[in-house]
């Protein structure tokens, strides 16, 4: 495949990219506009060595930090919430957050993008789950049987700087906390103690509510069919405290209806 038919495959997805790192479409467009002028004057920038879309996000990343004043945001000129969000997030951080989120690299092709280490790029995604987490904390709820599972996911949700509002290890708990405060995450093991359902548990309390859910379960294959409305965001067990923490800030940046900080703690 030629540069240029390679680049025209990918470019929606560098476009989306670009405008994210950058908090606007007109100023992704520029960076883009400039990487396909890099590749055009010396074709050799691209590295032929690693896969094609790698080697494609690692040279505009590249060039996106190549000008000290290229990793700076202005949030009030960000169009969409959610990239104003996003601009106050440090620009390592930010692109860690936006390869493994938005542009779903695994952790070793978004590494190679970075030029780091698979740890690095873990502590980073961390990083930006605590990052958000300061613009929009939010009360959690937790759904799980497990004793110690739950104990290790309330850690890592406080970690990240949200709160868990109660641990619920029964279709009915939860049904009872989630009255007495609403959450605006939900974690969810989808087989409870009680024998119960969490996916049923989660349907009762949505009903009429927009609020993000992550499932945690030992068994996707049995959610992932294809022929049933599937979960968003589901997460095997066992699983690394990254996953989670990455896919807690996927969720809840990918929120549009999720309120800053300030906007809840008046609510």
């Amino acid at each position: 495949m030629s540069t240029s038919q390679l680049v025209a495959q990918h470019l929606p997805f560098l476009r989306r990219y670009a405008r994210a790192l950058s908090g606007n479409q007109s100023a992704g467009d520029a960076y883009v506009t400039a990487m396909l002028e890099t590749l055009i004057a010396d074709p050799s920038t691209l590295d032929r060595q690693v896969e094609p879309r790698v080697a494609l996000y690692r040279l505009l990343t590249r060039l996106w930090n190549s000008v000290a004043i290229n990793a700076e945001i202005d949030p009030a000129s960000a169009e969409v919430q959610g990239e104003r969000r996003l601009g106050h997030i440090t620009p390592m951080v930010r692109q860690a957050f936006l390869l493994v989120s938005l542009e779903g690299f695994s952790e070793e092709d978004a590494s190679s993008v970075l030029d780091i280490d698979v740890p690095t790029l873990r502590n980073l995604v961390e990083d930006a789950g605590r990052e958000l987490a300061a613009e929009i904390a939010t009360e959690v709820l937790i759904i799980e049987d497990e004793p110690f599972i739950a104990l290790d996911l309330e850690g890592l949700v406080e970690g990240l700087g949200h709160r868990v509002s109660g641990i619920a290890r029964t279709h009915s708990e939860a049904v009872s906390l989630a009255r007495r405060k609403a959450p605006g995450l939900i974690l969810a093991d989808i087989q409870l103690a009680d024998g119960s359902s969490g996916l049923e548990a989660v349907n009762e309390l949505i009903e009429g509510v927009e609020v993000p859910v992550i499932f945690i379960t030992a068994y996707p294959e049995r959610f992932l069919t294809g022929v049933r409305p599937e979960p968003a965001f589901l997460i095997a067990k066992p699983f690394q405290p990254s996953t989670v923490a990455a896919v807690i800030s996927q969720a809840l940046f990918f929120e549009r209806k999720a309120r800053p900080r300030e906007q809840r703690a008046t609510a």
